[in-house]
């Protein structure tokens, strides 16, 4: 998956291990830019993890990851994350609009307080995503729906290059899913690269344009969605018969 122009992450042989379980073994990956590319496996399979690595949010054991061929301390303001909402503290006491400014500090120096143009950033990124109307809602207020949209608003306020999501439509409606979707389409077009850990196969023939099959810690597949999202490799990665319908 990969290409002779920069790619927008390289993963070389990448190992994690939580305690004395190895949670990912020796995954390399390409990932080109301009794409939307879904992390797909079984729970456990290391799809989490491997995104987490990639950022240094957890130790990993071997390996190495490059982002725009450069390490990521060179480029962190390149890159935006959106977790996954089970993890957040939703007591913090903090607003909509507050959350989506904190996209912006990537772009600050030290001791920088955001202006008017960030201001006027988070402000077009609420937009976009269609919460203009809950900026001054406390976020312990909002639906799962709702607050998955906040914190990809967030990423976007953020004017990244590459966005890593974990589970970006786990526990949402339905609107809010297609609102995401949308906008994820919408980046890709602008030039953007989106990285999903994902869990609806149906979705990824119409959604994704790559994706990455992991099972079990370990790479089964990976490349454009016509290549590697056949059936076989879709049993290999969850030991199931899945049919696939394609348009």
């Amino acid at each position: 998956m990969g290409s002779a122009t920069t790619l927008a992450c390289q993963i070389d042989h990448l190992s994690v291990a939580y305690q004395d379980t190895i949670a990912v073994s020796d995954v390399s990956l390409r990932v080109s830019p301009g794409q939307v590319v879904a992390l797909l496996g079984p729970n456990g399979a290391g799809k989490s993890t491997v995104m987490k690595a990639s950022l240094r949010l957890v130790p990993a054991l071997a390996g190495e990851v490059t982002f725009f061929g450069e390490p990521l301390p060179r480029v962190r303001s390149r890159i935006a994350y959106v977790p996954q909402t089970a993890t957040v503290d939703w007591d913090f006491p903090t607003t909509v609009g507050d959350v989506v400014l904190m996209g912006t500090y990537a772009q600050l120096g030290w001791l920088r307080r955001p202006g008017a143009r960030q201001r006027e950033a988070a402000a077009a990124a609420m937009e976009r995503l269609g919460i203009s109307n809950l900026a001054h809602r406390h976020i312990n207020e909002l639906s799962g729906g709702q607050q998955q949209r906040t914190f990809v608003a967030r990423a976007l306020a953020q004017n990244a290059e590459l966005y890593l999501m974990d589970e970006p439509f786990a526990g949402i409606d339905i609107t809010s899913q297609q609102a995401i979707m949308t906008l994820l389409r919408e980046l890709v077009d602008e030039g953007k690269t989106v990285m999903i850990v994902h869990h609806d196969l149906q979705t990824v023939p119409d959604f994704c344009d790559s994706v990455v099959l992991l099972s079990s810690g370990k790479l089964v597949a990976s490349g454009s969605v016509e290549e590697a999202f056949t059936a076989d490799n879709i049993a290999r990665a969850y030991g199931l018969s899945v049919a696939l319908e394609r348009k």
